[in-house]
């Protein structure tokens, strides 16, 4: 039954398509039911499963240990909405890369915690949205049976703040994200919930999967889970490359800087799929160091400063590339926030010592803005040339001074 299943699904998966949505639960199902006996990871590993076995697996590991838990738990799953006026609404013609993204989510969250002492509520955050997604996703939520889980808030209508974690942002367009989701964070805390996960407004991360960040939290009391996409057992499927080959120098650069992190093994820095205990969370978020997307780093290193157990876990992640605010706003603004923004981080929270300290000297000091990367991207250094992941935040492959002497070079040629 097993091979007959995985046999006969899909091998791609279409964001914009609910009846793709409805395929991959219905596989989910049929493993579910399937008799305890039966292994699933063992026919699984034999041979490379299609694309959506192995996304049903996933979902039916979560759902599985959903199903099996008996500690209640009130979780918000929270996200930011900025230029989503599209992803918001259905696939049409009108719309072809809409993914219908909120009615996605909430249906998907009830699937997993249906029938379970898990308790939830979905938090949507107007960004600053110059396209009103926020006034869109109070629309659609109106018209769903599930209206009452979900909230969509502005971080407009919280600004400005005299006092809390929104006190240093001056308006809803000084935020990139982080004031989005620390608001949505704040106002789930409000609400008694014991953990928060955030995402992104996309459908990239199919939320059914909450089950694998809960486990670790509940059974374990992890209070940070991490999603790794990196994990041997995720599946991931993203665009072709986004970036010319001095993406090398600067992942060697983000590295190095952020060794604290990126040396304990937290290498997937990005996912847009995080659990964080509650309590924890609020001491994180008082005094944050950014209200940009470098946030990520920022909670991170946070947590480290604090010394808790974190925990990586396996997920599924399909790439929604049409619409992302990386395409949007140019890859270099990208990578400038997220290098200035770990620079920051580092130094607030103590890590920024030796082979940390003079790469951040190097990022200050030789990089100004992201022109300056745009002129990086598309060469490489002889000593990168063959560097591989294993290679890239080692002084000893290329020095801080080394790469000094080599952006000198670039930037005045």
């Amino acid at each position: 039954m097993i091979k007959q299943l995985i046999s006969e699904a899909r091998t791609d998966f279409d964001l914009t398509d609910p009846a793709h949505q409805q395929s991959v639960l219905q596989l989910a199902e049929s493993f579910l039911a399937l008799p305890d006996g039966e292994r699933l990871a063992d026919y699984m590993a034999v041979e490379k499963a299609p694309l959506e076995a192995r996304m049903a697996g996933l979902l039916a590991d979560s759902a599985s240990w959903m199903k099996a838990n008996a500690e209640p738990r009130k979780i918000a799953v929270v996200f930011a909405m900025w230029g989503e006026q599209n992803r918001l609404l259905p696939r049409s013609e009108e719309n072809p890369k809409g993914e219908n993204s909120l009615v996605t989510k909430l249906e998907q969250l009830d699937w997993v915690c249906r029938d379970t002492p898990v308790d939830w509520h979905l938090y949507a955050v107007d960004d600053g949205c110059p396209h009103g997604s926020g006034e869109i996703a109070r629309q659609v939520a109106s018209g769903h049976d599930l209206a009452e889980k979900v909230s969509v808030l502005s971080l407009a209508d919280a600004l400005p703040a005299v006092d809390g974690p929104l006190k240093n942002l001056a308006s809803a367009d000084d935020s990139r994200k982080a004031g989005a989701v620390i608001l949505g964070a704040m106002r789930a805390m409000d609400h008694g919930a014991d953990a928060v996960i955030y995402t992104d407004a996309d459908n990239s991360v199919h939320l059914g999967q909450i089950g694998l960040l809960l486990r670790p939290y509940v059974e374990s009391e992890v209070p940070v889970v991490l999603g790794n996409r990196k994990h041997p057992d995720s599946v991931l499927v993203k665009e072709g490359a986004r970036w010319g080959i001095g993406i090398k120098v600067l992942r060697h650069m983000q590295r190095m800087i952020g060794d604290a992190v990126f040396s304990r093994g937290i290498l997937d820095t990005q996912a847009a799929f995080k659990l964080y205990r509650s309590d924890l969370l609020a001491d994180i978020i008082a005094e944050p160091t950014v209200y940009d997307f470098s946030f990520d780093t920022d909670w991170i290193l946070a947590a480290l400063k604090h010394g808790v157990t974190i925990e990586q876990v396996p997920f599924a992640f399909i790439d929604s590339a049409a619409e992302s605010a990386s395409i949007t706003q140019g890859p270099m603004t990208t990578w400038e926030t997220l290098l200035f923004g770990l620079e920051k981080q580092v130094r607030k929270y103590g890590f920024a010592d030796g082979d940390a300290a003079a790469m951040a000297a190097v990022l200050r000091e030789e990089i100004r803005d992201h022109h300056d990367l745009d002129k990086l991207i598309d060469h490489l250094p002889a000593e990168l040339e063959t560097a591989g992941e294993a290679d890239f935040g080692d002084p000893e492959v290329m020095s801080a001074e080394a790469l000094r002497s080599w952006i000198g070079e670039r930037l005045s040629s």
